[in-house]
């Protein structure tokens, strides 16, 4: 049998196999569906076998597509292994993908990379802002911060600063609720069930035991406008909270836990120029101001 598959089209083979949707596959690659569907299509005939059952709940991996699995990421390990390699012998120019939570990209990191960008104006830095956590071993992104350590093999982390939180309320809620005390009477604007186990969820209910949660979000800037509306207190990274008008940081007898932020990027990158220029600037930034 002669193969005459390409790269990209075992691209979106894996592409489809990890989100099981045709769009969703399209969405992650930056392609359209059409596009992703004549590449399949092209590849399975290259194959000479059906590697996914069009199914009403998307698209299943058949046993020839379970077979060529393993060696398809193989591939993909391999020319992301030989991009990493372009991209860390390059100079100061080019693009740096950086990836984090929305709130930190808004408000820590933008200004940050608007003074790089001034100071290396043939440097493009891309932003990715999402909860989901990317992997920097299939390049998704060259460089990352998250609040919890990396667990991907060869990644080079580094504790990049620790973030405090406050308690916040807006002065129309207050006066009409009075203080806190123990929370009787007052609403709650908490993090969504899927961030529950978050520290300062369980912190704000131990402190205030009698309030009611009254709101969930699973966006900071969110909780931050409802909280300036008038809708309760909420725990909100000060660098949030100290920025939003019409809110007051609250006195609860404490302050609530703070969170580390991890910068980490795969080892093939440690020589890139470009993300250790971004890098140190994110470190200087957050090492020359109380965040």
């Amino acid at each position: 049998m002669k193969l005459k598959a390409e790269w990209n089209d075992y691209r979106v083979f894996l592409a489809i196999a990890r989100h099981g949707s045709l769009s969703e596959a399209a969405r992650s690659l930056g392609q359209s569906q059409p596009t992703m569907g004549r590449r399949l299509q092209a590849l399975e005939q290259a194959l000479s076998h059906t590697l996914f059952q069009r199914t009403a709940d998307g698209y299943v991996l058949t046993s020839e597509g379970e077979a060529i699995l393993p060696h398809a990421q193989e591939i993909e390990e391999q020319a992301v292994a030989i991009e990493r390699k372009l991209a860390g012998a390059a100079a100061l120019h080019g693009m740096v993908r950086v990836s984090t939570t929305e709130w930190f990209g808004a408000h820590v990191l933008s200004p940050v990379f608007a003074q790089v960008r001034a100071a290396h104006p043939e440097l493009v830095i891309e932003l990715l802002t999402e909860t989901r956590l990317v992997s920097l071993a299939r390049r998704e992104a060259d460089l990352g911060f998250r609040f919890r350590e990396f667990d991907e093999a060869d990644v080079v982390q580094t504790r990049a600063t620790e973030l405090g939180f406050g308690a916040y309320a807006s002065p129309d809620y207050l006066t009409r609720h009075g203080a806190p005390d123990e929370g009787g009477g007052h609403t709650l604007v908490t993090m969504d069930t899927a961030y529950g186990d978050l520290a300062d969820v369980p912190w704000l209910a131990a402190r205030l035991p009698r309030a009611a949660v009254g709101l969930r979000a699973n966006s900071r800037d969110v909780q931050a406008r409802l909280c300036a509306a008038g809708a309760g207190i909420a725990v909100l990274p000060r660098v949030v909270g100290d920025a939003m008008p019409g809110l007051t940081l609250l006195d609860l007898g404490a302050a609530p836990p703070g969170r580390v932020v991890w910068a980490g990027y795969h080892k093939d990158l440690q020589r890139s120029l470009p993300i250790r220029t971004v890098l140190s600037a994110v470190r200087a930034a957050l090492g020359s101001r109380p965040v």
